[in-house]
Order: structure tokens, then sequence, then C-alpha cells
């Protein structure tokens, strides 16, 4: 899997929306290898989209399409200044429901001193964090070479996530967070969305 993250401030959040609604309509059918996007603003403005395709190049191909040029030339004037694009294929999807029913979604992004670690430790626990964190339905951690990395935690709904995030963990997930909280380079930034734009080849 390849997934392209798109972040920025935006001007102007319905036009946005209307934007990424109508690429959908129009767009989206003809994006052969596209998996599904997730997409929404912060509180303060803030813009950020994961798109998923089956492979990089079948990422490059949409993008170099004539209709996509002239979508993203529209939408990229409602940023204040540049989006900034990152993309890798080193994801690792996590599903514990059904992601798309998703009410509130968490996005993070940050740099890691151990790319390789973190790989790790991430596949530790499935199940006792399922157990845990129900009101979790899914997450997606992509990863690259230079250590940054953009995660996102699919929740059924934000009172529900609020609540969990108070939860106290079990001994050993608590070890598993307290190392991934050391292995940070930066601080991380958090985008979350609770209005989250959910789309996938389903809904066309």
């Amino acid at each position: 899997m390849f997934v392209q993250v798109i972040h920025g401030q935006l001007t102007d959040v319905a036009q946005a929306h209307a934007a990424m609604d109508r690429w959908m309509e129009e767009l989206a059918p003809e994006a052969s290898g596209w998996l599904g996007t997730t997409a929404g603003v912060t509180a303060d403005g803030r813009f950020i989209a994961l798109a998923r395709f089956e492979s990089a190049e079948v990422a490059r191909r949409n993008s170099e399409s004539p209709a996509q040029d002239k979508w993203w030339h529209e939408f990229s004037a409602l940023f204040s200044g540049d989006a900034a694009f990152s993309d890798t294929e080193d994801v690792t999807l996590g599903l514990l429901g059904d992601p798309g029913a998703a009410g509130f979604v968490q996005i993070i992004r940050g740099r890691v001193t151990d790319p390789d670690r973190v790989r790790t430790v991430m596949d530790q626990h499935p199940d006792e964090w399922a157990s845990f964190r129900p009101d979790l339905l899914g997450s997606l951690f992509a990863l690259s070479d230079d250590g940054g990395f953009t995660s996102a935690f699919y929740f059924s709904s934000e009172a529900e996530a609020r609540e969990g995030e108070r939860k106290e963990p079990p001994e050993d997930l608590k070890a598993e967070v307290d190392e991934l909280n050391a292995l940070d380079a930066v601080p991380p930034e958090y985008f979350d969305l609770s209005d989250p734009w959910l789309y996938s080849p389903a809904s066309t």
C-alpha cells in the first residue's frame, strides 16, 4: 500500500469540503488503484488528508491526469500557504472494527529516532489493545525511512475516545506507550478531526 499525506492551513473549510466531495463524485470513479481517503480540518483550520493507493505507481498515474491536475490547482488555492506532502509505502493497518463508521479521527505526525524499533513495538499486544480500547475501530501507521511518521486512529465517537484517554492502561500496554514516547525525536503534532471526511471506493 502507498499513502500520501497532505496538510496545510485552509482559508475556507466549506469550500474545501465541497471540493473533496466533488473529487469523490467526478474523479474517484476514474482513479484506478485508489483505496480511500481520510481527511478533515482541525478546530484551528489545519487541513490534513491521507490518500491510500495500491502502489506508488498508480498514485503517480492518477496525479498526472489532466482532470486531477485541474482539480488540485483549484483546491490548492484554498490554502493560505503551500501545502506540505509526504508519502511512503511502509504502511501498517490495524482493523478492529469498521473505520468507515468512525465519528472521530485523531491523526498524529512526528519523527522517531529508531524506525525499526517502532515497527517492532507497534506489532505487540494487538489483542490487548482491542480489549482495552473497544472504542478504537482501526488504525493506520505510515513510516518513512527518515523516521517521519503519520498515524491515524479511528474512534466510534469523540466522547468515547476522550473517555478512553482517561483510562489507566495495564502495565504491559503502559510500558509500550512509554517506549514509543521515548522514541520521539520531536514533539508530535496532533490533528483532531471531530468531523472526519471519510471516502472510499464503495461510496462511489
